[in-house]
């Protein structure tokens, strides 16, 4: 995590509780250490055990991120982000929009038969992770279950949960596979209109879609985390978890990134090539004399 990254992220983390005097005992490692080790094992899919000996003890880690993600602070800090680039994006906090889709992935052999499952349609044996992301990419709500399970099915549940956390929401976008009764229902129960984005029949080979690209490039998004592209986490929690941590990354450089102005950067580059030639002259003439 960049120095950029960490004034973004600090200012948005959870206040520890022995901090407001709510109880409790001050942490053993900095949350910098501990958020870093995290974002470590998700961006380089590594096992908790082979942390790198940099980090805090891997033992350590894996408790803090486990105790974030019980307690919904990892949720509270992706929220924060979201909110943070949908504001510098010029849009409202509540989006009015969102987009669903669903993603299959082959699990590891420690994932136990009752959360796993076929996927008929992607010949997949594992995972199938349920998106729901607004205008800009950003999940909103999310959910793991076995890739045995439809679409339509999971969609009931995800979209239950959409119209709890975000009642602003009234379209949702969404492609084939959520067609049929889960349209009548969405508008009885929840009065969402979905909106099904058909591929035409005309078209051959690959064709964007409206709307739903940006699902698509969401799911690609988290393919960079090495984590994610195969599903080894025991509980679907916990895949979630990594699914948030990954987005908190992406979300973070995106921030950061507006901070890094060119004219910063070329300073910066400018003042470290400066020193260097100055150590180069210095060593230089030294061994001169």
């Amino acid at each position: 995590m960049t120095e950029a990254e960490w004034q973004i992220v600090r200012s948005l983390l959870p206040v520890p509780a022995w901090l407001e005097g709510r109880g409790g005992r001050p942490k053993g490692y900095c949350h910098r250490q501990m958020v870093d080790a995290v974002r470590y094992v998700v961006d380089n899919g590594v096992k908790w055990a082979n942390l790198l000996c940099d980090f805090p003890p891997f033992k350590r880690v894996h408790a803090f991120a486990r105790r974030w993600q019980i307690q919904g602070l990892l949720t509270e800090l992706h929220d924060r982000l979201r909110d943070r680039v949908r504001h510098n994006e010029g849009r409202a906090m509540d989006p009015n929009a969102a987009i669903v889709d669903s993603q299959s992935l082959r699990a590891a052999a420690n994932i136990p038969c009752s959360t796993s499952g076929w996927d008929g349609g992607k010949k997949v044996a594992g995972r199938k992770r349920h998106l729901v992301v607004d205008c800009l990419g950003l999940v909103l709500v999310m959910m793991v279950t076995a890739a045995s399970v439809q679409d339509r099915d999971a969609a009931v549940t995800l979209l239950e949960r959409l119209r709890k956390l975000y009642f602003s929401v009234r379209l949702v976008w969404a492609d084939g596979g959520y067609a049929g009764r889960l349209v009548d229902w969405a508008a009885e129960k929840l009065q969402l209109a979905l909106d099904i984005v058909k591929r035409s029949d005309d078209n051959t080979g690959f064709v964007v879609l409206p709307r739903r690209w940006v699902v698509e490039r969401t799911l690609s998004w988290l393919m960079r985390s090495r984590r994610l592209v195969r599903d080894v986490e025991t509980l679907p929690a916990i895949h979630e978890a990594m699914v948030l941590w990954s987005m908190t990354m992406l979300m973070s450089r995106r921030l950061a990134g507006r901070r890094w102005t060119h004219r910063t950067a070329w300073s910066f580059s400018t003042t470290q090539e400066a020193q260097s030639g100055a150590l180069v002259d210095h060593l230089s003439h030294e061994r001169r004399g």
